[in-house]
């Protein structure tokens, strides 16, 4: 193993990848090893070969690896490499977390780029608070460098390598990624509370990114006896474990504040799995009671929805929300929940649709259980075909709600 400065990584990986593909795995969510992106976007020829793939979050992970080197490949868009996306340089990959992890496990790969925490007195580094995808990459007979990084928290139930599995390391401190999706607005505070209700005693609760997940989080203060099991937790968190509403918690990544990495670091009821634990739909099912809260932008009468394309525009990926709406769909006592605002642009524009605008289905409708507006519940699992419609135009914003029956006349006589 050897010990290199931020300022030679790059060169030293330059040099060892000369003549190969030039494909290196680096790490997301909280474990974004942003020293080595520094690194190369001061020394632009190291990275001239390069191909970075990754599962990098929106609103969290915010370099634009593709512009870094030849181009990268992921599966989310995000506003911070809209332009890569859309000059051809990164390659949007619409797979789900769980498909993302057999990708990364199987697709060409020269190098990997990992951060982690300081040794032990073992010589065994944590992979911290973000741990999805590092054991895709890890078993790979791939160059392996390392981030070292004091502000890395190691949990006390986390997953442990040994410091010589990485071919080099650097050590420096520097803050990680951060989170936060926003205070509640008055809908989703009306949100908040229908998911309270669709969650009982003893539930596993899931949730995904944005608003959603806020709800969900902030509706159980007060509760007793709940579990979590989601592919991230958030800083609604902090409170569930202060006030003790939580049992346990498997996360894949806590993605927040500083306070919310320390505290699920320390916690003992907090552990940290791959994505094979978080999100296979085999483990999922064996869940009780699995309660799973994911958003999207539009649901139409059919029961489908878009979570990926605004205005012809690809926003998003589809990251755990399939995984866990069949999940839950499976699991004894689940409720698989898509939460979403019934309306947009100040409530002139309709969030649920007659037909998805986007042409994109995110959520096909078999896979489609609850969806959740400010204006009530729309449980559509056994429904049919008409049923389904009449409940998605009941939870629609009542201003919407005569064009959307009249649509759907008009569809059904076509049918």
């Amino acid at each position: 193993m050897i010990r290199l400065t931020g300022d030679n990584a790059a060169n030293w990986l330059a040099d060892r990848l000369r003549g190969s593909a030039g494909r290196v795995f680096v790490t997301g969510g909280a474990a974004e090893p942003t020293l080595f992106a520094r690194a190369f976007a001061q020394a632009p020829e190291t990275a001239a070969g390069l191909t970075f793939l990754g599962a990098w979050i929106p609103g969290a992970n915010r370099t634009d690896w593709a512009a870094l080197g030849a181009g990268a490949e992921g599966t989310f868009v995000s506003a911070d490499w809209r332009q890569s996306f859309e000059a051809g340089r990164f390659l949007f990959r619409p797979i789900t977390w769980s498909q993302t992890r057999t990708w990364l496990a199987t697709t060409p790969m020269d190098a990997g780029l990992f951060q982690v925490s300081p040794p032990d007195a073992d010589g065994m580094c944590s992979l911290g608070i973000s741990v999805d995808f590092q054991t895709s990459a890890l078993p790979r007979a791939i160059l392996k460098v390392a981030h070292i990084n004091p502000a890395m928290p190691a949990p006390c139930n986390g997953i442990k390598v040994p410091l010589d599995a990485f071919d080099a390391v650097v050590e420096a401190e520097m803050p990680l990624p951060s989170y936060d999706a926003g205070s509640l607005d008055p809908a989703f505070e009306a949100i908040k509370g229908h998911i309270t209700t669709l969650t009982p005693d003893r539930a596993h609760l899931q949730f995904g990114l944005g608003k959603a997940g806020v709800a969900a989080l902030a509706g159980m203060r007060g509760r007793r006896g709940l579990n979590i099991h989601s592919g991230m937790v958030s800083d609604p968190l902090i409170h569930l474990l202060d006030e003790d509403t939580v049992d346990a918690v498997t996360c894949g990544m806590a993605l927040g504040s500083a306070e919310l990495h320390a505290k699920a670091a320390a916690d003992r009821r907090v552990t940290f799995v791959d994505a094979a634990r978080t999100h296979d739909i085999r483990a999922l099912a064996q869940v009780p009671r699995l309660i799973a809260v994911n958003s999207a932008l539009e649901v139409d009468l059919f029961g489908q929805a878009n979570a990926e394309r605004l205005d012809g525009r690809q926003i998003s990926g589809i990251g755990g929300l399939t995984d866990f709406l069949k999940g839950a769909r499976l699991s004894e006592g689940g409720v698989p929940i898509v939460a979403l605002n019934a309306t947009a642009k100040g409530g002139t524009l309709s969030r649920i649709v007659p037909q998805l605008t986007s042409g994109t289905v995110s959520v096909s409708r078999h896979d489609i259980g609850v969806v959740v507006t400010e204006h009530g519940i729309a449980d559509l699992r056994d429904l049919p075909l008409d049923a389904r419609a009449q409940a998605l135009i009941a939870v629609a914003a009542p201003q919407h709600r005569d064009a959307l029956a009249n649509e759907w006349d008009a569809m059904r006589r076509r049918m």
